[in-house]
C-alpha cells in the first residue's frame, strides 16, 4: 500500500509492504495504549485522543520521521495511519507544530465503492442506527485548539475533513457539533449525501 505524505509543495510517496502491517499490529495496539493516556497536541492535553485525534498524532511523528530522513519509522507511522483511517491515500503535514492541522485525504476509489453500495439504499436512506453510526464517523468529537473548541465534519462530495469555525467555549462548539450531526443523521435517513 502506498500513502502520499504532503509537506507544504512536496510530496512523498511512501511505500508500506502488506507484510509489515500484520507484523507491526502489536505495535500499534502499543502506540494506542500509550494515547488512552492522554496526549499533548501542540499546545493542549488531550485526556482522551478520539480516531481523528491519534492518526493526527501518528501525522506528527510521520513528519518527524520524514526531517530526519528515518525511512523505517516513517514506513512504521504510515502503516498505522493505512490501518487505523481504512480508504486514507493521503496526508498534508502541518510544518508549524500544530497537531491538529494534519488533513487526511480519503482515496476516491473507496468513496465510489462507498456510493455504489449504497445506490441500492440511497431511496430510502439508512436505517436509524446505521445514520446514527455513520453521522458519527462523519462528524467528530469537539477538540480544543489554542483558546477555543471545534468539531471536524467529512465532507463526501470534496473527500476531505473539514473544521467548523472556532467556538470560545465547549459548550458552544458542543451545541454547533450537535446540530451538525444532527443535520448529517437525518441527511443519512432520508437517503441524502452518502
Amino acid at each position: 500500500m502506498i500513502l502520499k505524505a504532503i509537506i507544504d509543495d512536496q510530496s512523498y510517496e511512501i511505500g508500506v509492504p502488506d507484510s509489515l502491517l500484520s507484523r507491526a499490529r502489536e505495535f500499534y495496539d502499543q502506540l494506542d495504549q500509550d494515547m488512552d493516556c492522554g496526549w499533548q497536541m501542540s499546545r493542549e492535553w488531550v485526556e482522551k485522543p478520539d480516531r481523528l485525534q491519534r492518526c493526527q498524532i501518528v501525522a506528527d511523528k510521520l513528519l518527524t520521521a520524514l526531517e530526519s530522513e528515518n525511512e523505517k519509522l516513517a514506513m512504521m507511522m504510515s502503516g498505522y495511519l493505512l490501518t487505523r483511517l481504512p480508504g486514507v491515500d493521503a496526508v498534508e503535514l502541518d510544518t508549524h507544530g500544530e497537531i491538529q492541522n494534519n488533513r487526511f485525504h480519503l482515496a476516491e476509489r473507496e468513496d465510489v465503492e462507498r456510493q455504489s453500495s449504497s445506490a441500492a439504499m440511497s431511496n430510502a436512506g439508512l436505517s436509524k442506527l446505521e445514520a446514527m453510526e455513520q453521522a458519527g464517523n462523519d462528524v467528530t468529537k469537539v477538540f480544543k485548539v489554542g483558546r477555543g473548541y471545534r468539531y471536524s465534519t467529512f465532507d463526501h462530495a470534496e473527500n476531505l475533513w473539514r473544521d467548523s469555525p472556532l467556538a470560545s467555549t465547549e459548550q458552544e462548539a458542543s451545541r454547533l457539533r450537535q446540530a451538525a450531526f444532527k443535520d448529517r443523521y437525518e441527511e443519512l435517513l432520508r437517503g441524502a449525501g452518502h
